[in-house]
Formats: structure tokens, sequence, C-alpha cells
């Protein structure tokens, strides 16, 4: 197994961080190699990734989440098997540490020769910037998910209701 972490600092809340992090069709929008993500069911995605010529296609299942703290997954595949985890910390009210740390199993000699050259941390530096670019512009979440899974169950958790620019005016 190879693993890589990675930490970024980025300058909004970590309710908003998480929110959007759990937006996984978003990822294409702000993260080049993820091509597609397909939610199946709130614990199982389907994901399309791609660099240069390189495609691969598997199915991930969310084994723990707790918002504002942790998201743990594992591939569904045996080959190429990956498990990693994404936390977040609140540094300030208006700041969050993002650390993700991917653990994968190499595959054969092309990801035995990514590993040496270090593409695999490159990637995921790159598209944590990207994360954080992105979120930072915007200032806010697309939408949020918020419910605990454990051990693939489902609980969800209160939250506040949405957040609007829009006012909201009383019917009748």
């Amino acid at each position: 197994m190879t693993t890589v972490e990675e930490v970024i600092e980025i300058a909004v809340p970590v309710r908003t961080a998480y929110n959007q992090w759990t937006q996984f069709k978003s990822f294409p929008r702000f993260m080049p190699v993820v091509k597609r993500v397909e939610q199946i069911n709130p614990a199982v995605t389907r994901w399309v990734i791609g660099l240069g010529p390189v495609r691969r296609e598997f199915k991930a299942e969310i084994v723990e989440q707790e918002p504002d703290s942790h998201l743990v997954w594992q591939s569904l595949e045996r080959s190429p098997y990956h498990r990693g985890k994404v936390s977040f910390r609140s540094m300030a009210p208006d700041r969050t540490e993002v650390t993700v740390r991917i653990q994968a199993a190499r595959r054969g000699l092309t990801d035995t020769v990514t590993d040496a050259f270090g593409v695999t941390r490159r990637v995921l530096r790159t598209e944590l910037r990207n994360f954080k670019e992105y979120i930072e512009g915007v200032g806010e979440e697309s939408g949020a998910w918020r419910a605990s899974i454990h051990n693939g169950h489902v609980q969800p958790v209160e939250s506040e209701p949405p957040r609007s620019r829009v006012p909201r005016w009383p019917v009748g």
C-alpha cells in the first residue's frame, strides 16, 4: 500500500468546506482529474477519473461520515483498491484545515512508476488547491448533505435551515 497525505488551509468556515465536499457531483467543476461522479445511494458513489490517456472507473463506499468532521471511504473494487479519509478542522471561525489521506494498492508497473515520480501526491495537491480556489471564490457551498454514516447505516443529523440570499416572504 502506498499512502499519500496532503493538508491545505481554506478561508471559509468548517461547515462551508464540509458541505461543499459532500457535493460529489460538483467535483468535475474544479477537479480536472475527476470526469464524473454519480451518487448511487447515500453511501455509494461511482467515479470516473482520468489523467492524460489513463481513465479509471470505480465505485466507492462511504464507511464513516460525521458532519463538519470527517468522511472515510473505500473502493468496492479489488483492483485498484484504495481507501481514504478527508478531515475538516476549524482553525478560526472563517478558516478550515482540510486533510486528505489516501492509501492505494499498487496495481502494476504503471502504478509503481507513478509512485516513483510522485504523480499521485502532485495530483492530490493540485486538486486540493483547486477545491480551495473554488470554495473561496464562491464563498458558500452549492449544497449540503448533513447525515452521519457508520458501518453503512445512514443516520439523519438535524441541521440549520438552508441559508438563502433571497428573502422568504410569508405565504397567505
